[in-house]
């Protein structure tokens, strides 16, 4: 499923910046994918792209529909940590304030990269590097630090990013780490500045477009902004109360990129995620989940609660949807040098994220047999009750 298309969709995916709330460029490479394919999708009041149905009415009549078919709402997330920009300190110099998780150790000097809502600014030109990090209080990430701009050996020597790019205002800007390449191949290991969740996005896109001549499928996916200072954009989506309006069964699947743990490890297939952090996920959907990736990829997934960090599952499950995980192990989560690698030249500093081929393609069979219908989600226990009750009757006797 994986095919050299596909896998330069996701690339092209993962070469686009994103910080939360700045996740202008995922969005848009995404809406040009799905163009081309001819899969609807809009924005929500809260720039959170819906896809599978071409505007909020459309998605009401879906959910809306009497059917004993559930709604399958695939949720994935655009951002992943970065900065944005405050002020300028001197002419090279940019304070700016962190958002979500980051590496903790050997951080002044860090490569990184800098971008507005049009285009990549560190191209060519202009290089930067992280200058007094200073953590959060809690210290769990960065809270804040400077940037500093440089010009890169290939270019004229003095040039400032004022004089390359006029007229930009520090808030205009956000940015992250930055490494050799954007994407990066090492056999079937896949190296990326952002896998978490730009990969997920990438499975919601891909699902989308093998399903768009399937009319009326019961599919939508959503792609959020802000998922890492807190679910943000899944919050705001569920408070529009337009999934609580329902009159058919809904079933929410997470996609998401996890930090490795024990029981999960990258290249030994996706997980089924048991839960997250904060709560376990529902049992009788995961019980539908499960059955499927033993059917669909024998011996090679994974089964395991991900409670490293929470995800957009916990959200959905606090506003009362039943809901189910899969999620991709994880190599150096959030650029945290975890696992050491590539562009990994100190443990726990800032180091690309990384998954593995296998996992994904495996994920993107899962998803799409989370589509069949007629699977067991009116009553997903009958065949372990029908085995709980067979062995029950072969000890009648004993009693």
């Amino acid at each position: 499923m994986l095919t050299a298309k596909r896998l330069s969709q996701l690339h092209d995916i993962l070469r686009q910046p994103a910080a939360p709330f700045c996740e202008q460029h995922v969005a848009r490479c995404v809406s040009n994918m799905l163009d081309q394919a001819g899969v609807p999708h809009f924005h929500d009041p809260f720039g959170n792209l819906v896809v599978g149905v071409a505007s909020e009415t459309a998605y009401r009549q879906r959910l809306q529909k009497r059917d004993d078919e559930p709604v399958r709402i695939f949720i994935a997330h655009m951002d992943h940590p970065g900065f944005h920009g405050v002020r300028w300190l001197a002419e090279n110099r940019l304070k700016i304030k962190w958002h979500g998780g980051s590496p903790l150790k050997h951080l002044s000097g860090a490569q990184l990269w800098l971008a507005d809502a049009e285009q990549r600014l560190t191209t060519g030109k202009l290089t930067a590097t992280l200058r007094k990090p200073q953590l959060l209080k809690a210290g769990w990430a960065i809270d804040h630090a400077e940037v500093v701009i440089h010009p890169s050996v290939h270019s004229k020597k003095g040039i400032s990013l004022k004089q390359q790019y006029p007229g930009k205002k520090a808030q205009q800007l956000f940015g992250s780490f930055s490494f050799r390449s954007d994407v990066w191949m090492s056999g079937k290991r896949l190296y990326t500045r952002a896998a978490d969740d730009l990969v997920g996005v990438f499975a919601i896109v891909s699902t989308a477009i093998d399903l768009h001549r399937r009319k009326d499928a019961p599919f939508i996916g959503l792609l959020t902004r802000a998922e890492e200072v807190g679910f943000v954009g899944a919050v705001s989506h569920f408070d529009l109360g337009w999934m609580q309006a329902a009159r058919r069964p809904l079933v929410c699947v997470s996609l998401e990129a996890s930090r490795t743990l024990p029981g999960a490890i990258v290249g030994k297939g996706p997980v089924v995620r048991l839960g997250d952090r904060r709560t376990p996920f529902d049992s009788g959907a995961l019980q539908v989940l499960t059955a499927l990736a033993e059917k669909t990829l024998p011996g090679r997934y994974q089964r395991r609660l991900m409670d490293g960090g929470a995800c957009e599952a916990t959200a959905a499950t606090a506003w009362g949807l039943p809901t189910v995980g899969i999620t991709l192990p994880l190599g150096n989560y959030h650029n945290q040098g975890f696992e050491g690698g590539q562009d990994c030249p100190k443990p726990e500093g800032p180091a690309p994220e990384f998954v593995h081929l296998d996992d994904i393609d495996g994920e993107l069979r899962l998803c799409r047999a989370l589509m069949r219908k007629g699977l067991s989600w009116t009553d997903p226990w009958s065949q372990t009750r029908s085995r709980l009750r067979k062995n029950a009757k072969n000890y009648k006797a004993l009693f």
